[in-house]
């Protein structure tokens, strides 16, 4: 029996691994890898950090962790895949199963036979038709010569103002690199907030922070034109009119899957533009898997197809691809909860599964619980995390978690993606076992404090509210009691300056002559993160007040402007 030709198209992050794979579990098989950039197995979502001066060696983002590059050379000696780059695949031949390329450098077209073919195509920056989109100085970043050309002109200094156009998860990690090269660095995002995978609340500390690192931020509007003078950028004119100069601007608005190859050989493509493959990675075609960004595969709570272009997911989805191709239909891919997360200067931010306005859009009926604790005791360096967990209302399954802070947000969200994978409530969470040393975690995690909070306002023992919801009351002119039970010292720091009234904890048994004497008021407890707001709540409850709620997450998750 002849071996088997399997050939891969695209050598960024799925294509590497689908080649290397394939070659692993069948020795005999010939791999051949096509790639039209000129670099292999790029680490794309590293991009941002080169730019920004974190390391300065740019074989890093190609090379294995030993220090070895993954160019062709390596791809053949090490892994034993024929691997071809500045090489444009142009056509697919379905029926003869061959596929057509072209020799960027010398113009030489030829054909590659394959018994077994794998897109990896990846997707497209998204280029919207602006005014001035052509201008000199207007970049994206989804190659590696983006990074190049952005690192070069941080480098030089030449430029002194730069405009991200988008605030999702490139834009917020490519404003953090310019930044912090010195640039004046504005970011226009026309949506009401940044980070849309993130409940507004929760976003908006984000966007605090960015702000309070020297970013100018704009939401709810968007760009109108780029201007220029003698073909280079010079602003930046914004949907309100408004202008902000600039000699750089970054558009990341997002990606779409690169699917053109794809559409054009007949396979069928979905909704979002993706290749449309089944659980196994398999195309329409029997003889072409595809994974990667240029794939849509199902959400795994809302059973439909979903977009979600990450690396991580490129890689295990290749990883399937590669075990089929070699035995058969037997592994499956499962899909995707869209797990996520960024750095934003001294934070990090994430979610997994569903927010809670995504949630209320797909028709679950939802209860949430935010909660503001440190990752670790104070004597270990503790530091702050904001969570907000989203769980059925009728089983307490949990359908998401977001969280954001300096402390260790990575572990909290692991944990919670298992758990939304696992279809597992805040029941089970809230007895789960996991590894506790104070160096790493407090004795009851914070996400499993999330559930309890959770699991309290379940079983009716805690009447919650979100900031967002006591902020709009203030602004439509309601005036409930604000009870703030921190300690006078903390209240001199830092207050919400909200006409809200102070009376420590420790002092609330012997003061409550100064609360509303009709018990029915509505009367809102805070404190830092909220601690002592739900046990000041216990108080009031137990002597006869029947309309108290605890303002979740206290101070720490406020995200709107403080008294300092």
């Amino acid at each position: 029996m002849n071996a088997p030709k399997i050939v891969v198209i695209g050598g960024s992050a799925a294509g590497p691994k689908a080649a290397a794979r394939s070659k692993r579990l069948n020795a005999d098989a010939e791999v051949t890898l096509l790639q039209k950039a000129p670099e292999l197995s790029m680490a794309s979502c590293g991009y941002p950090y080169y730019i920004g001066g974190n390391f300065d060696e740019r074989n890093a983002l190609l090379s294995t962790p030993t220090g070895v590059v993954r160019n062709e050379a390596f791809f053949a000696a090490a892994k034993g895949v024929t691997a071809r780059v500045n090489t444009e695949v142009t056509a697919i031949d379905r029926e003869n199963r061959t596929v057509s390329c072209t020799d960027l450098g010398s113009g030489e077209s030829y054909s590659v036979d394959y018994d077994k073919l794998v897109l990896c195509t990846g997707a497209a920056p998204r280029r919207p038709p602006i005014p001035g989109i052509d201008l000199e100085g207007i970049s994206s970043l989804s190659e590696m010569r983006d990074a190049d050309r952005l690192r070069e002109l941080v480098d030089s200094g030449r430029v002194k103002n730069a405009v991200i156009v988008g605030g999702g998860l490139i834009g917020i990690e490519v404003c953090e690199a310019l930044a912090g090269a010195g640039m004046n660095v504005n970011v226009v995002e026309m949506l009401s907030q940044l980070l849309m995978f993130l409940d507004w609340e929760i976003a908006r500390l984000v966007e605090k922070h960015v702000a309070a690192k020297g970013v100018t931020v704009h939401t709810d509007n968007g760009v109108s034109e780029f201007l220029g003078k003698n073909g280079k950028l010079t602003g930046v004119k914004l949907k309100d009119g408004s202008v902000i100069p600039c000699e750089l601007a970054v558009v990341s608005i997002g990606v779409a899957p690169n699917s053109a190859l794809a559409r054009a050989a007949g396979l069928e493509i979905g909704g979002f533009g993706g290749i449309v493959v089944d659980e196994y990675m398999q195309t329409s075609d029997p003889d072409i898997y595809a994974a990667g960004d240029c794939v849509e595969i199902t959400h795994r709570i809302t059973g439909r197809k979903t977009f979600a272009p990450y690396g991580d997911l490129a890689n295990l989805e290749a990883r399937v691809a590669a075990d089929n191709i070699a035995f058969g239909n037997k592994r499956a891919f499962p899909g995707t909860v869209n797990s996520g997360i960024c750095k934003v200067f001294d934070l990090s931010a994430g979610a997994t599964g569903l927010s809670e306005q995504r949630a209320r859009a797909e028709g679950y009926d939802v209860v949430t619980a935010t909660n503001a604790s440190p990752d670790k005791p104070g004597f270990m360096g503790a530091k702050l995390l904001v969570s907000k967990m989203v769980a059925d209302a009728a089983t307490g399954c949990i359908l998401g978690f977001q969280c954001v802070g300096p402390g260790e947000v990575n572990r909290q969200l692991a944990e919670a993606a298992m758990t939304v994978m696992n279809g597992n409530t805040i029941f089970d969470v809230g007895v789960a076992d996991l590894p506790y040393a104070p160096p790493f975690s407090l004795a009851i995690d914070h996400f499993i404090t999330t559930a309890h909070i959770l699991d309290n306002k379940m079983e009716g023992r805690m009447d919650g509210i979100s900031n967002a919801e006591v902020k709009k009351m203030l602004d439509n002119g309601s005036r409930p009691f604000i009870l703030d039970v921190r300690s006078p010292a903390e209240f001199e720091e830092m207050r919400l300056n909200v006409g809200e009234t102070l009376i420590p904890l420790g002092a609330l048994r012997n003061s409550l002559d100064k609360l509303p004497q009709d018990k029915d008021a509505e009367i809102i407890t805070f404190c830092k993160i909220s601690m002592r707001g739900y046990e000041a709540q216990q108080v009031l409850n137990a002597n006869g007040w029947k309309n108290v709620k605890v303002m979740e997450g206290g101070i720490m998750a406020w995200p709107f402007k403080v008294e300092m």
